[in-house]
């Protein structure tokens, strides 16, 4: 007796547009907008501080609140809308994978400063005791490496290569990343294009080669920590004051400008080396993603 098999169910034309990459990608938007605001009245019911904080006094709660709805709306839209587990966020690799990002993003950073230092670029004056860490590191560690990796690799780099594939996923996150910036302190078209080239493809590979967020979060952390907080460097156009108390010197070209380090030539070159060491990687593991045309292509030849 041969047994009947159960017809498969097709989800809805509505399900299936919430499921493609462009329905993830307004979801979690929208989810992530919808949570800021419920946060908001939360935090202003609190009577925390309202308007321009100095990074220096930002507290573990204020920057938790601003946390939220980014991680919150990450997690609705993996679990209830894609309904997998979180594997680039998996627990086992949090201390490992952090771990490792930031000592990858410390001596990255270093190696920059070095450069300038040996070129004259970067002088270092003297020491400064009195350094707000926890609310530097609260903004430029935890804030920006959580929330602009989720953003911009967890949603916007991850999606859109399953569907364009990996080099033109490469681009336009990279894109966003520098356009993002481009409202930043000092900011100009070249600084916005030097953060796409150096750390938008930069951290885009990161991801494609590890699959892992907790890598590129520390990484990203540790950069803008050693930048700002550290070396004394202003972090995309924000001047702070660092443990080595330091001054730049030389043609904006070299230096950066007003805008740090980060739009210096000098950190184009060393971070497009690594970008290019890890496309190699990816490279030799057959692991770049085609566009989806070019998928469809290719199953009659299979």
């Amino acid at each position: 007796m041969t047994a009947i098999e159960a017809p498969v169910a097709h989800p809805s034309l509505p399900v299936r547009l919430l499921r493609s990459p462009v329905g993830r990608i307004l979801a979690f938007a929208i989810s992530a907008w919808l949570i800021g605001v419920v946060c908001s009245r939360i935090y202003n019911g609190l009577g925390l501080p309202r308007g321009s904080i100095a990074f220096g006094e930002v507290t573990p709660v204020i920057e938790l609140f601003r946390l939220l709805p980014v991680v919150l709306a990450y997690w609705l839209l993996v679990r209830t809308i894609e309904r997998r587990h979180i594997d680039e966020l998996a627990a086992r690799k949090l201390v490992p994978h952090v771990l490792i990002g930031l000592a990858a993003g410390f001596v990255l950073f270093s190696l920059v400063v070095g450069a300038l230092s040996a070129l004259g670029a970067y002088v270092v004056t003297g020491t400064n005791h009195d350094v707000p860490w926890l609310g530097l590191v609260l903004v430029l560690g935890v804030g920006a490496g959580v929330g602009e990796e989720i953003v911009s690799r967890g949603v916007l780099f991850r999606i859109v290569e399953e569907g364009l594939g990996t080099w033109i996923s490469l681009l336009l996150s990279a894109a966003f990343f520098g356009f993002m910036h481009i409202w930043n302190p000092h900011a100009t078209t070249w600084s916005a294009l030097a953060i796409a080239l150096e750390a938008g493809l930069l951290f885009g590979l990161i991801y494609h080669v590890t699959r892992s967020l907790w890598l590129c979060m520390g990484a990203h952390a540790a950069w803008n920590v050693a930048q700002g907080p550290f070396y004394g460097i202003p972090v995309s156009g924000f001047e702070l004051k660092g443990w080595l108390a330091s001054r730049m010197q030389g043609p904006d070209w070299l230096t950066g400008g007003e805008f740090g380090a980060e739009a210096s030539v000098v950190a184009l070159c060393i971070c497009s080396t690594l970008t290019a060491v890890l496309l190699a990687i990816a490279i030799r593991r057959g692991s770049l993603v085609p566009p989806f045309w070019a998928r469809r292509e290719a199953k009659p030849a299979a």
